[in-house]
Protein backbone atom coordinates (compact mmCIF):
# COMPACT_ATOMS: atom_id res chain seq x y z
CA UNK A 1 0.00 0.00 0.00
CA UNK A 2 3.33 2.70 0.71
CA UNK A 3 4.28 1.56 -1.93
CA UNK A 4 1.40 2.10 -4.49
CA UNK A 5 0.44 5.53 -2.06
CA UNK A 6 4.03 6.73 -3.26
CA UNK A 7 4.03 5.72 -6.91
CA UNK A 8 0.73 8.04 -6.99
CA UNK A 9 2.39 11.10 -5.28
CA UNK A 10 4.95 10.90 -8.06
CA UNK A 11 2.22 10.34 -10.79
CA UNK A 12 0.24 13.34 -9.38
CA UNK A 13 3.69 15.29 -9.35
CA UNK A 14 4.47 14.28 -12.88
CA UNK A 15 1.14 15.81 -14.29
CA UNK A 16 1.34 18.91 -12.12
CA UNK A 17 4.78 19.54 -13.67
CA UNK A 18 3.76 18.54 -17.59
CA UNK A 19 0.61 21.11 -17.48
CA UNK A 20 2.85 23.75 -15.77
CA UNK A 21 5.35 23.14 -18.39
CA UNK A 22 3.02 23.56 -21.11
CA UNK A 23 0.76 26.86 -19.74
CA UNK A 24 4.76 27.71 -19.39
CA UNK A 25 5.70 27.36 -22.85
CA UNK A 26 2.03 28.66 -24.35
CA UNK A 27 2.52 32.01 -22.32
CA UNK A 28 5.86 32.05 -23.48
CA UNK A 29 4.90 32.25 -26.99
CA UNK A 30 1.92 34.95 -26.44
CA UNK A 31 4.33 37.15 -24.63
CA UNK A 32 6.97 36.63 -27.31
CA UNK A 33 4.61 37.89 -29.83
CA UNK A 34 3.06 40.80 -27.86
CA UNK A 35 6.59 41.99 -27.23
CA UNK A 36 7.18 42.12 -30.75
CA UNK A 37 4.11 44.58 -31.28
CA UNK A 38 4.98 46.33 -28.32
CA UNK A 39 5.53 50.07 -28.80
CA UNK A 40 8.88 51.47 -28.08
CA UNK A 41 9.15 54.02 -24.82
CA UNK A 42 10.62 57.05 -26.30
CA UNK A 43 11.97 58.24 -22.72
CA UNK A 44 14.77 55.15 -23.22
CA UNK A 45 17.08 55.45 -25.68
CA UNK A 46 17.68 52.75 -28.45
CA UNK A 47 19.32 49.68 -26.93
CA UNK A 48 16.83 50.03 -23.92
CA UNK A 49 13.68 48.93 -23.82
CA UNK A 50 11.10 48.98 -20.76
CA UNK A 51 10.52 45.55 -20.07
CA UNK A 52 14.02 44.91 -19.84
CA UNK A 53 14.19 43.99 -16.18
CA UNK A 54 11.69 41.23 -16.59
CA UNK A 55 13.03 39.92 -20.14
CA UNK A 56 16.43 39.18 -18.64
CA UNK A 57 14.98 37.38 -15.46
CA UNK A 58 13.12 35.02 -18.18
CA UNK A 59 16.21 34.27 -19.62
CA UNK A 60 17.72 33.32 -16.79
CA UNK A 61 15.17 31.28 -15.77
CA UNK A 62 15.31 29.52 -19.01
CA UNK A 63 18.89 28.76 -18.42
CA UNK A 64 17.97 26.95 -15.52
CA UNK A 65 14.97 24.96 -16.35
CA UNK A 66 17.51 24.06 -19.21
CA UNK A 67 19.58 22.67 -16.76
CA UNK A 68 17.52 21.13 -14.45
CA UNK A 69 15.05 19.60 -16.98
CA UNK A 70 17.98 17.92 -18.92
CA UNK A 71 19.44 16.53 -14.83
CA UNK A 72 16.04 15.10 -14.53
CA UNK A 73 15.95 13.44 -17.74
CA UNK A 74 12.99 15.02 -19.05
CA UNK A 75 11.82 14.50 -22.80
CA UNK A 76 11.70 18.52 -22.81
CA UNK A 77 15.04 19.46 -22.19
CA UNK A 78 15.70 20.76 -25.48
CA UNK A 79 12.49 23.00 -25.21
CA UNK A 80 14.01 25.44 -23.05
CA UNK A 81 16.90 25.90 -25.19
CA UNK A 82 15.27 26.39 -28.14
CA UNK A 83 13.01 29.10 -26.64
CA UNK A 84 15.71 31.07 -25.21
CA UNK A 85 17.11 30.91 -29.11
CA UNK A 86 13.35 32.10 -30.38
CA UNK A 87 14.06 34.93 -27.53
CA UNK A 88 17.20 35.81 -28.88
CA UNK A 89 15.97 35.97 -32.18
CA UNK A 90 13.15 38.12 -31.56
CA UNK A 91 14.45 40.54 -29.00
CA UNK A 92 18.38 40.38 -29.35
CA UNK A 93 17.96 43.42 -31.81
CA UNK A 94 21.69 44.48 -31.23
CA UNK A 95 24.81 42.78 -30.00
CA UNK A 96 24.39 44.73 -26.78
CA UNK A 97 20.59 42.70 -25.61
CA UNK A 98 21.90 39.50 -27.29
CA UNK A 99 24.89 39.13 -25.22
CA UNK A 100 22.76 40.53 -22.11
CA UNK A 101 20.31 37.55 -23.21
CA UNK A 102 22.64 34.86 -23.46
CA UNK A 103 24.83 36.61 -20.21
CA UNK A 104 21.34 35.85 -18.19
CA UNK A 105 20.32 31.98 -19.66
CA UNK A 106 24.04 30.99 -19.02
CA UNK A 107 24.01 32.43 -15.40
CA UNK A 108 20.76 30.94 -14.35
CA UNK A 109 22.30 27.45 -16.12
CA UNK A 110 25.65 27.74 -14.39
CA UNK A 111 24.16 28.51 -10.95
CA UNK A 112 21.88 25.65 -11.06
CA UNK A 113 25.34 23.22 -12.42
CA UNK A 114 26.83 24.12 -9.13
CA UNK A 115 23.95 23.34 -6.96
CA UNK A 116 22.67 20.70 -8.51
CA UNK A 117 24.37 17.22 -9.58
CA UNK A 118 21.64 14.78 -9.35
CA UNK A 119 18.33 15.26 -9.71
CA UNK A 120 16.44 15.53 -6.69
CA UNK A 121 13.18 16.41 -5.13
CA UNK A 122 14.93 19.85 -4.28
CA UNK A 123 15.72 19.92 -7.65
CA UNK A 124 11.87 19.67 -9.26
CA UNK A 125 10.76 22.10 -6.62
CA UNK A 126 12.88 24.43 -7.91
CA UNK A 127 11.65 23.52 -11.71
CA UNK A 128 8.07 23.79 -10.70
CA UNK A 129 8.97 27.20 -8.40
CA UNK A 130 10.77 28.54 -12.11
CA UNK A 131 7.86 27.54 -14.36
CA UNK A 132 5.58 29.37 -12.06
CA UNK A 133 7.62 32.40 -12.12
CA UNK A 134 8.28 32.37 -15.63
CA UNK A 135 4.25 32.30 -16.21
CA UNK A 136 3.97 34.92 -14.24
CA UNK A 137 6.68 36.98 -16.03
CA UNK A 138 4.68 35.76 -19.44
CA UNK A 139 1.72 36.87 -18.35
CA UNK A 140 2.78 40.52 -17.18
CA UNK A 141 4.86 41.12 -20.48
CA UNK A 142 1.83 39.83 -22.59
CA UNK A 143 -0.02 42.58 -20.59
CA UNK A 144 2.32 45.36 -21.13
CA UNK A 145 3.27 45.27 -17.01
CA UNK A 146 6.95 46.41 -17.59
Amino acid sequence: MKAFLTNLETTRSTMKTRITTRLFLYSSVIALSLILSAPLNAANDDNAKPYDKKLFRLSEILGAVHYLRELCSSEDEMVWREKMQALINSEGTDAFRRVNLIKQFNKGYRSYRRTYRTCTNSARTAIDHFLTEGTKITEELAQNKW
